[in-house]
């Protein structure tokens, strides 16, 4: 199970994280200043660390120099979004850049693009009974092929990617169909409905009432 170390001085905020991505299979341990993340840096291997810049004690930036030097990969984690705050922390090595507030789901993609491209992950992604390749877009379950059209693998690959997470119908739709929501629910129930009948996924994909769906795995 890949680790990642929260250091995030808000402790709600570093909380909410470490629950979305505890139910997303990853292992998480949380920090509350610059300090203790670099000791426990030096302590333990960790695949990625997400960091806040205003942290107490030791500053995000001179935790960023340790963690490089570590080879540990970094995304940033802060309220400050100006351009040239941005440039800075990726000059330093950082993977990315997160301004607050952000979405979940945008939290979750960046982390698992990141460990992909830091090679932490491979190129197959296992949900309950199912495989998917991601270079070759094959979905296997229990070693047959499902064959699924273009939008239909797409919206499993984003189930996948957030398992347990209520996720609303405008999101899914932005995120598969990559236009703006326009209020009408009926192409992503349609998909969903498609999927769930080749899946044989009823008692895995749930409706969450005024929301959307939920993967529960």
């Amino acid at each position: 199970m890949l680790k990642i170390l929260i250091a995030e001085d808000e402790e709600p905020i570093a909380n909410l994280i470490r629950m979305n991505l505890k139910k997303a299979g990853y292992s998480c341990q949380c920090v509350y200043d610059g300090e203790a993340a670099s000791n426990l840096l030096e302590k333990e291997r960790f695949d990625l660390l997400l960091l806040d810049i205003m942290l107490p004690r030791i500053s995000g930036y001179e935790v960023m120099e340790y963690a490089k030097s570590l080879d540990v990969p970094v995304i940033f984690i802060t309220a400050m979004s100006s351009i040239s705050q941005r440039v800075a922390g990726l000059k330093m090595g950082a993977e990315d850049y997160i301004v607050k507030p952000f979405e979940i789901v945008e939290l979750l993609a960046r982390v698992e693009a990141v460990l992909r491209r830091c090679q932490k992950i491979g190129k197959q992604i296992h949900v309950l009974d199912v495989e998917i390749d991601l270079s070759s877009r094959i979905v296997l379950q229990n070693g047959q092929q499902v064959l699924l059209t273009p939008k239909e693998y797409e919206l499993l690959l984003f189930f996948a990617r957030n398992p347990n997470i209520a996720l609303y119908r405008e999101t899914l739709y932005e995120q598969v169909w990559e236009r703006e929501y326009t209020g009408d629910s009926r192409t992503v129930d349609l998909h969903v409905q498609r999927l769930k009948k080749k899946l044989g996924w009823d008692d895995h994909i749930s409706a969450v009432y005024k929301i959307g769906y939920r993967l529960e795995t």
